[in-house]
């Protein structure tokens, strides 16, 4: 309660408006919920106080996504990306516990440059592919990327939604599969940072406020993603891929 008490007022009015804001992006697109918490909440908190705040609102968020076609919907995604589950959820795991030692600007300039790249050829229309290739290793390593990262800082969607592109998912089943992948992730983020001490009883209360603001732009987010086609979700993916990548180069730049 104390860490609440010290977040002005005009900090708890940018910080509510970066979880509604993250809610709606995350729900027209199935991502970037991380990403724009990190970013948004690091600019009145501490990186640390940034990370914990976002990971009860990242779980609610991913639980509701890969849920809303139902659980038999849900468990058939998970049967069909096992590899990229489990894969993803021991490299964060063991990835967590390095926060603390790692540093920052790095992070950012790891994640943000290929991800960039990345979205860079999909907006010119050029065909990414995937390191490994589409088959289980291309899977796998995709996996380790998004588990390495996202154990590091929260962020595990650009390897995710590149490797889902990639294999032109249909929308609904993109953004239901997102929903699992980055569910089962949150949780693991969850328990990962629960173990490392970023998420305990001074930063909690933080996250736990965060929840209605994110679900609130969720749902909104929601109600547009249901009104576009296929065509026109996949280059808003890819635009908020190359927005997401060029703030993260920047933030690294910056940070040093």
């Amino acid at each position: 309660m104390d860490t609440l008490l010290q977040i002005g007022p005009g900090a708890w009015a940018v910080v509510a408006m970066v979880a509604l804001l993250a809610g709606v992006v995350k729900g027209v697109v199935g991502f970037a919920m991380p990403m724009i918490l990190i970013s948004g909440l690091g600019s009145v908190v501490s990186p640390e106080l940034a990370l914990a705040g976002l990971i009860l609102p990242t779980v609610v968020a991913n639980l509701w996504q890969a849920l809303r076609q139902g659980w038999r919907a849900a468990w058939a995604s998970v049967r069909v990306y096992w590899v990229f589950l489990g894969v993803g959820f021991v490299v964060l795991m063991a990835v967590a516990q390095l926060v603390p030692m790692m540093p920052k600007p790095l992070i950012f300039l790891l994640i943000g440059i290929p991800v960039t790249l990345y979205a860079s050829l999909g907006v010119l229309g050029i065909p990414p592919r995937l390191p490994g290739g589409e088959g289980r290793k291309g899977e796998a390593t995709m996996a380790v990327i998004a588990g390495f990262f996202g154990g590091i800082s929260g962020v595990w969607g650009p390897p995710t939604v590149a490797m889902l592109t990639a294999r032109g998912t249909a929308k609904a089943d993109q953004m239901r599969i997102q929903g699992v992948i980055y569910g089962l992730g949150s949780v693991a983020l969850l328990w990962a940072h629960i173990v490392s001490g970023v998420l305990d009883t001074k930063t909690a209360p933080l996250s736990l406020l965060l929840i209605a603001p994110a679900v609130l732009g969720l749902w909104v987010g929601f109600q547009i993603s249901d009104r576009i086609d296929h065509k026109a979700f996949r280059k808003l993916t890819l635009l908020v891929l190359l927005i997401a990548g060029l703030n993260l180069i920047r933030r690294g730049i910056m940070a040093f």
